[in-house]
């Protein structure tokens, strides 16, 4: 079923455009025309459909109009993997994805899914450090190229909240705690070394999912629990500060590598330098869908993990789940997540954190 939806995505989207990726099968004429499509894995108005539309509008503008870029926002193309596959095979040259879905495409992108990775203090100006001048994106971008894609940068959405029907105040509580995550190894590893039962779903079937109690939790930034509604049949937010969700613009490499490197630059230089600008709109929005929680289901409770458990979850992260990751993160993976930990102490003490 799944295989004939893209089947007829793709049909829909080249047909009409005369063969759109054609172009990118040679140099781009520098005075061409350039339409291109941006897919985006979240609904109107989060985090990663605005800021692919302030992209769009930011190449129209920058490239005098030479490159429109259309952009489709959740469920108009397809699930969170279908979009990163469009991408892939050239038949949508971009998708805003996370670094959990992407992981099925680029084994070594499961380094950002591991917990207790990143600080819990300042983490977008780490985070832009890290991107602007960290050995660790030129390592991912090599390993996004084998696979047809080129990463253009890595933004901060904010933390993830697991969203229960059942109460969690303690680590001893999220033992069998049927939860919905993305579909990533290295985040299915991290769950269940806390005891948990992860289970993979699409995004959009994680609200009757809960509703049903198929599942008794998922995990998502705040903004999507407001969006999505999944406040609505939940019971308890729970906060252990291990996992900032992380957005990453990626673009097909031979549309990419077809285009003047100016235009290249253009892109890399805007994803790069909207990091804070980003993250400061995020929180904003972040904080006041958490008021609309509170105003519109008093009755939810919200836990976060003090110091203490978080250390008893941290120790069980790097003890069980940091040795085994190569297994999961393929070739290269061990250097790489060596040079992410070095980027990231590195940019705290260039910041003086």
């Amino acid at each position: 079923m799944r295989k004939m939806f893209l089947f007829f995505v793709v049909l829909a989207l080249l047909v009409p455009a005369g063969m759109l990726f054609s172009a990118g099968q040679r140099e781009a004429d520098p005075t061409d025309t350039v339409h291109a499509r941006l897919a985006s894995e979240e609904v109107e108005g989060d985090f990663m459909t605005v800021w692919a539309e302030n992209f769009a509008e930011f190449m129209y503008e920058e490239t005098d109009g030479r490159i429109t870029i259309d952009v489709y926002p959740f469920g108009t193309l397809g699930d969170t993997r279908d979009i990163n596959e469009l991408a892939q095979l050239g038949v949508v040259e971009f998708v805003f994805s996370d670094y959990a879905w992407i992981s099925a495409f680029v084994s070594q992108a499961n380094a950002l899914a591991l917990h207790y990775v990143w600080p819990r203090d300042n983490l977008p100006e780490v985070l832009e450090w890290v991107v602007q001048n960290g050995d660790y994106m030129v390592m991912l971008e090599e390993k996004f190229r084998q696979n047809g894609l080129v990463p253009l940068g890595i933004l901060y959405e904010g933390w993830q909240w697991i969203t229960s029907k059942y109460p969690v105040y303690e680590p001893a509580d999220l033992r069998g705690l049927k939860t919905r995550i993305m579909g990533s190894q290295m985040l299915n590893r991290n769950y269940l070394a806390f005891g948990m039962d992860p289970t993979p779903m699409s995004y959009g079937e994680i609200y009757s999912a809960l509703q049903t109690g198929l599942i008794d939790a998922q995990i998502q930034p705040m903004f999507a629990n407001y969006s999505m509604g999944f406040y609505e049949v939940t019971e308890y937010f729970v906060q252990l500060w291990a996992e900032p969700f992380l957005g990453i613009p990626t673009v097909n490499m031979q549309f990419f590598d077809s285009l003047p490197e100016h235009e290249q630059q253009l892109m890399r230089d805007y994803w790069a330098n909207v990091v804070i600008e980003s993250a400061q709109w995020i929180d904003e929005k972040n904080a006041r869908d958490l008021e609309q929680i509170k105003a519109e289901r008093p009755s939810i409770t919200f836990v976060e993990f003090d110091d203490d458990q978080i250390a008893e979850l941290r120790e069980i992260t790097r003890t069980q789940v940091y040795p085994r990751f190569p297994e999961i993160g393929g070739p290269d993976s061990d250097v790489m997540l060596e040079a992410l930990l070095n980027d990231i102490e590195n940019a705290k003490a260039a910041l003086g954190l």
